[in-house]
């Protein structure tokens, strides 16, 4: 090629100032420098470019990138001079464990291609060794036909809004009818994995280890704060196995003494406590797999990790019809009951009362009206009949109190979580462990002194999450406190009022002699960075 892919009037006058390697759609209120740094990545752009001109028949350069930044990947929509589109995916350093993120997300829509209705990208290029030209993996596939299913969702009407999320049900049956040997992530058969670490499966494909960001401290900061990352993270051939590995890697979420915030509140826990609580954890849950009703809802499922609107196509002309499903990084094999109480935003539960909450400005914004809430019920009920009546794997777990499977999803993160999060899911098992069914004693045995502790830290526990879910509606955020660049000064001063009212109210609070309540701890209640 004897001209630059990129060269040519068309990208100038449509592609001003691109920045492939930086972060650029927004900001945190949270660890803002960490969480763009994270981010960073360096590569040929040029290279990349070049190799998605060799899949489109007829092309010779770029003449449109389109930069869309996901929360741990990269992608470019770009068009060529024949008017063909591909979508170019670069997984960050957060991502997950360097190839294995890559070669199983490759590999998960590989097998699932043409086994189920619903429409996958066709995967025209990948590599999962970023020493190859371009300098980082990379995943060029077809673009989705169609148009975001959260685009359009809004100006859908009630009867379209159940058809849709019939077809979507309809869709998790098909792949929750799936049977495999054991827990863990997908593979291409000849992948980067020692031979130990994998089961062989279908002709082509091998089950190993869970390539989740969580279990190999992926996160910005993590690996500096807890060191090395957990040695049994899969494959798992057993429940039993499997529930260990989620307490192994529990214990190598503590961070290094070195590295721990000795400015904690008494709810967060120390390092101490922690391995307390996992390692009563882990009796308990030894208990648990040998209970029949675990074990039968328990079977090994592949479901998409992120089943939600903004990773739905539909056609844009009948939104009814589903026209393709990104996203299926981190797509793994779980027990049933890890997605039994999940439902997707398609089918989430519609809320008991019309909430009225302040935007930006200070304006009220109403809640849902009825007609909104009957809209919510009706779709609810249709997922719901569809899980019932076609998903036999996953029904077992929704009918089981969500007691019983509670520590399978927070023993392996509690500090992340803090010590109180872990412990009332202990707490709610031990008070209902007879009524459960559950033989003998629970292993877990809380004294009236240790329970009267739990309520005062489950009070502070609760305040933060309720303080950031106000925050997070009222900014219209995530719990990160992700902020789109647009709305950065907007939400930015917003943040900064609410932080000042938070603390007067405390200062107030504090001269009454209210010991509940100092300026002190509101300051490390505040669930983001001091502004």
């Amino acid at each position: 090629m004897t001209s630059s892919p990129l060269r040519g009037t068309e990208w100038e006058r449509t592609t001003p100032r691109l920045d492939p390697y930086s972060y650029t759609d927004g900001r945190w209120l949270h660890r803002d420098a960490l969480q763009r740094k994270a981010r960073r990545m360096m590569f040929d752009f040029s290279a990349l470019c070049e190799r998605a001109i060799r899949f489109c028949p007829g092309a010779t350069r770029v003449v449109h990138c389109e930069k869309k930044e996901g929360r741990c990947n990269r992608v470019f929509l770009l068009t060529m001079n024949t008017g063909s589109r591909v979508v170019a995916r670069l997984p960050t350093s957060i991502s997950g464990p360097p190839r294995l993120t890559t070669n199983s997300e490759v590999a998960t829509m590989a097998y699932l291609r043409g086994k189920i209705s619903l429409p996958i990208p066709d995967i025209l290029d990948w590599s999962d060794d970023s020493s190859n030209p371009i300098g980082t993996e990379y995943i060029i596939q077809g673009h989705a036909a169609g148009v975001p299913l959260c685009d359009i969702w809004p100006r859908m009407n009630m009867e379209q809004h159940m058809l849709c999320t019939e077809a979507l049900s309809i869709a998790i049956t098909e792949l929750a009818s799936f049977n495999f040997p054991a827990y863990g992530s997908l593979y291409f058969a000849d992948g980067p994995l020692e031979s130990h670490l994998k089961i062989s499966f279908d002709q082509g494909f091998c089950i190993g280890p869970k390539c989740s960001p969580v279990f190999w401290d992926r996160s910005p900061g993590e690996l500096e704060l807890y060191g090395v990352p957990s040695s049994n993270c899969g494959p798992w051939q057993d429940l039993k196995s499997y529930s260990l590995g989620l307490i192994d890697t529990g214990f190598s979420r503590l961070p290094k003494r070195d590295a721990v915030n000795h400015d904690l509140l008494p709810y967060q826990g120390s390092v101490q406590d922690h391995v307390a609580l996992i390692n009563i954890s882990r009796e308990v849950m030894q208990r648990l797999v040998e209970d029949k009703r675990v074990q039968g809802a328990a079977s090994p499922t592949l479901l998409h990790p992120d089943f939600h609107k903004r990773n739905i196509y539909v056609s844009a002309e009948d939104p009814t019809v589903i026209t393709g499903v990104i996203d299926w990084q981190w797509a793994s094999i779980e027990p049933a009951f890890i997605y039994a109480n999940k439902p997707p935003d398609f089918a989430d539960q519609p809320e008991e009362t019309v909430e009225t909450i302040l935007d930006l400005d200070g304006q009220e914004v109403p809640g849902r009206s009825k007609k909104e809430l009957k809209d919510a019920s009706i779709r609810c009920q249709t997922y719901d009949v569809y899980m019932k009546a076609y998903a036999p794997k996953v029904q077992p777990a929704r009918s089981l109190d969500p007691a019983l499977f509670q520590l399978f999803h927070c023993c392996h993160t509690s500090w992340r979580d803090s010590a109180t999060a872990i412990r009332h899911a202990l707490v709610e098992l031990f008070a209902c462990w007879t009524e459960l069914g559950l033989p003998g004693l629970c292993p877990y045995s809380p004294t009236d002194e240790e329970l009267e502790r739990h309520i005062r830290d489950y009070d502070d526990f609760k305040a933060v999450q309720q303080l950031k879910q106000w925050l997070k509606v009222s900014l219209n955020t995530d719990f990160d406190g992700w902020i789109p660049d647009e709305r950065w000064d907007a939400a930015k001063d917003f943040h900064r009022a609410q932080y000042d009212i938070w603390i007067q109210t405390a200062e107030e609070m504090e001269a009454c002699g209210d010991d509940d309540m100092t300026v002190a701890k509101a300051e490390k209640l505040w669930p983001f960075d001091a502004p």
